[in-house]
């Protein structure tokens, strides 16, 4: 794709979000997908859309700041390489912008750079007084947050639970609650008190939360949404699946099987299928501990996730088992299990090879 090719497809882009702005129906969405498809486009050659984006994000026209912002997300989304002079110019609009509409970009477009220059910018944007901007910034941590359970996109994002727009406090719950693998005293309390709140779609949010967090209290709660049809999403499932309890088991049951997310979820939450699961995890660790020493293996399981694991030494180049498709594979047997996997790691990964040997 020539450089003229990038620059013809935003200006169409361009166009496109100028005809919207002029029209009488914000939410054109053919309009809005054709801006989108355009700036995509755009952006498959790095190398001419990173100084047309940084251009753009210098015009005085907002809708061509908006653009810009849009056309340098999508570049840092193909293109590595780009993130960090991304990161760098948008630091800087953050410092001069006073627009909603560019700052909503600019927040989308930070996050995309996942530079940890994005967390004072969108900490600060986090008390804008426009609604639609503190909605796109408690959107925008998922990407660049610190892993610091008292980090300040932490703070940000906990009171951002709290803000009087129920959009924002859903975002900033979703967030905090199943995209920030953190976990704290301070973030289950701010979880805790969303799980009374009138908005629907963000006390949902929280008892997922929870959920994923092994809190006892998120238990009844989370059986209370599986029990409701309308209240019943995959994500719910799934945190299902993390709580590892039988309660919300009676629940599951309801659902029709075959979606795999609810068989997961039974599977997960059925105490005798679970005891089998670990009996046989245990069985296969400790038979391939007296097999094959060498491989070092060892079960674990996410903090925030479902599912255990069987790894090996890194020096085999394996990125490790899926304990329940091991068991599939084995028929149930722990000791055929652990033959597979001796036979699928040689031990002539780790022999030197032949030929003299450095001194």
């Amino acid at each position: 794709m020539e450089s003229d090719t990038v620059a013809e497809l935003a200006t169409r882009a361009l166009a496109a979000a100028r005809a919207i702005a002029s029209s009488d129906d914000p939410d054109d969405h053919d309009g809005w997908a054709d801006y989108v498809s355009l700036l995509w486009r755009a952006a498959a050659d790095g190398a001419a859309a990173l100084p047309l984006g940084l251009e753009l994000i210098g015009s005085a026209d907002p809708i061509e700041r908006v653009a810009g912002c849009d056309l340098l997300r999508d570049t840092g989304n193909q293109h590595e390489a780009v993130r960090a002079g991304t990161a760098t110019a948008l630091v800087a609009l953050a410092q001069r912008e006073t627009e909603g509409r560019v700052l909503k970009s600019l927040a989308r477009a930070i996050e995309q750079t996942h530079d940890p220059r994005a967390v004072p910018v969108l900490v600060t944007l986090a008390g804008h007084p426009d609604a639609e901007v503190r909605e796109e910034v408690a959107r925008s941590f998922a990407e660049v947050v610190t892993g610091l359970p008292d980090g300040p996109d932490i703070h940000a994002l906990i009171g951002l639970t709290q803000d009087p727009d129920p959009n924002v406090r859903d975002w900033a719950t979703f967030t905090l609650g199943v995209q920030a693998e953190v976990d704290s005293p301070a973030i289950r309390a701010a979880l805790w008190e969303r799980t009374a709140d009138e908005h629907a779609e963000t006390r949902t949010e929280a008892i997922r939360g929870l959920a994923c967090r092994h809190d006892d209290r998120a238990v009844p709660l989370l059986a209370e949404l599986i029990d409701n049809p309308e209240g019943a999403h995959v994500l719910t499932f799934s945190a299902a699946q993390i709580t590892d309890v039988p309660e919300p088991l009676p629940a599951l049951l309801e659902y029709e099987p075959g979606d795999d997310w609810v068989t997961d979820a039974v599977n997960a939450c059925n105490p005798v299928r679970r005891a089998r699961l670990d009996a046989f995890a245990w069985e296969l660790v400790s038979t391939l501990h007296r097999l094959r020493p060498d491989l070092d293996a060892a079960v674990s399981m996410e903090r925030f996730g479902w599912g255990c694991s069987l790894g090996v030494d890194a020096a085999f180049g394996s990125s490790g088992y899926d304990i329940e498709a091991l068991l599939a594979r084995a028929d149930g047997n722990p000791t055929r299990a652990a033959e597979l996997v001796a036979t699928d790691l040689p031990r002539t990964l780790l022999e030197s090879p032949p030929g003299p040997q450095p001194q």
